[in-house]
């Protein structure tokens, strides 16, 4: 088997571009999206966002395409979110709370973890 190799800002890196298990591990998300419906953008954006929010916690965020209607968002081996389980797509809020919750759960998300008051 070939490896892969992939340059980053400290210069490339050798070897599986795969989270290599031991303690050190940083965790995997998985977001199944449906090919027919075209939700690859909206599975793009969310991983974005995750990348950008937990980038020194995050392993890895993988875009795996599915098809018939599947939305489905996994935290390693859990289903965090499933969009017919759980009634549509997360709100980004949602997504990064229940991120949160499994990484770190006394962390701040600061304006995202904020209770809007109504006017």
């Amino acid at each position: 088997m070939s490896t892969p190799t992939d340059i980053s800002p400290e210069g490339p890196l050798e070897g599986p571009l795969e989270s290599s298990p031991g303690p050190t591990a940083r965790p995997r998300i998985a977001i199944t999206y449906c090919t027919q419906c075209q939700w690859l953008l909206r599975a793009a954006w969310m991983a974005q966002e995750l990348l950008s929010t937990f980038r020194d916690d995050l392993g890895e965020v993988a875009l795996r395409p599915g098809s018939g209607g599947v939305f489905e968002i996994a935290f390693e081996d859990e289903t965090i979110w499933e969009r017919v389980r759980d009634g549509g797509f997360p709100d980004v809020k949602a997504l990064k709370q229940r991120v949160r919750d499994r990484l770190d759960p006394e962390r701040d998300l600061g304006h995202v973890d904020r209770v809007k008051h109504a006017p």
